[in-house]
């Protein structure tokens, strides 16, 4: 059974040499370039590898669907919750202000949790600790709509994740993952994104697999999409039993990847096919 399986992804791989779109063909002119030691010298993002429409369909604020997600939390940033009878707004004021930069910069060492911790766990820890409400639960529209909102602050900014110190052990598990072969399709992160993108497969064409639009409005999904999620359907898509959303393993992943974009401007919410 499984030799069936990995016949199949060397196929698969064949077939992605066949075909690079023209639109795809011309990241090679764009992009940001890389820092000394990366591995690519030019970091391209997802947006590039995307049709003329759907781009379009992104640069405009009064189209893109995922503006509605940041309306809404918008609205939640000022609503007081929990018997502390606080909001996000009571601590931080104004988001434009406050938040900006954060979206960039995360997934980011805590000092007090001697770990790395992204939007989604810093928005239920300030709900749990200082609001003294009931945290979110993960790909519910609260969540997603408010880590939406809070990386949207960032928008434009140039991706500044932090990896030596103590995030240096976080990168390097969160590398090796990318870097290992899961599931009966024996594939790992770097099969697809890094050995073939720009090339076409599964009617799609491979980008770099960058994480600079999350969370991404994927229109085959009419919804948002939180990165874990993606980092999940990728593991299912490979036959292989996933990662729980938030864990340890795709917090590493999230921080090894922000790595790879580093310089490319976050473009959350970003749309996607």
């Amino acid at each position: 059974m499984r030799s069936r399986y990995v016949g199949l992804a060397v196929a698969i791989v064949a077939v992605a040499s066949l075909a690079t779109p023209a639109f795809a063909q011309e990241t090679e002119r764009k992009g940001v370039s890389a820092p000394r030691g990366h591995v690519f010298k030019t970091i391209i993002s997802g947006y590039q590898f995307r049709s003329k429409e759907t781009r379009a369909l992104q640069d405009d604020d009064l189209e893109n669907p995922g503006f509605l997600a940041v309306e809404r939390a918008a609205d939640v940033w000022k609503k007081a919750e929990g018997s502390k009878g606080k909001s996000c707004m009571s601590c931080h004021g104004e988001a434009e202000t406050s938040m900006k930069g954060v979206g960039a910069a995360t997934p980011k060492w805590d000092d007090k949790l001697k770990r790395p911790v992204n939007i989604e766990q810093r928005i239920n820890i300030c709900r749990t600790e200082h609001m003294k409400a009931e945290p979110w639960k993960f790909k519910s529209q609260e969540l997603t709509d408010m880590t939406t909102f809070v990386r949207y602050q960032s928008h434009g900014m140039p991706a500044a994740v932090k990896t030596d110190g103590p995030m240096s052990s976080w990168f390097e598990r969160g590398k090796q993952i990318y870097y290992t072969r899961y599931g009966q399709l024996d594939l790992a992160c770097e099969s697809c994104h890094e050995r073939n993108n720009g090339k076409f497969m599964r009617a799609d064409f491979l980008s770099q697999g960058q994480t600079n639009g999350f969370p991404t409005y994927r229109l085959r999904d009419q919804r948002l999409v939180p990165l874990h999620e993606r980092f999940e359907g990728c593991m299912f898509d490979v036959r292989a039993e996933p990662f729980k959303p938030l864990s340890d393993e795709f917090l590493a992943l999230e921080l090894y990847v922000a790595w790879r974009g580093i310089g490319l401007p976050v473009e959350t919410p970003s749309v996607r096919n």
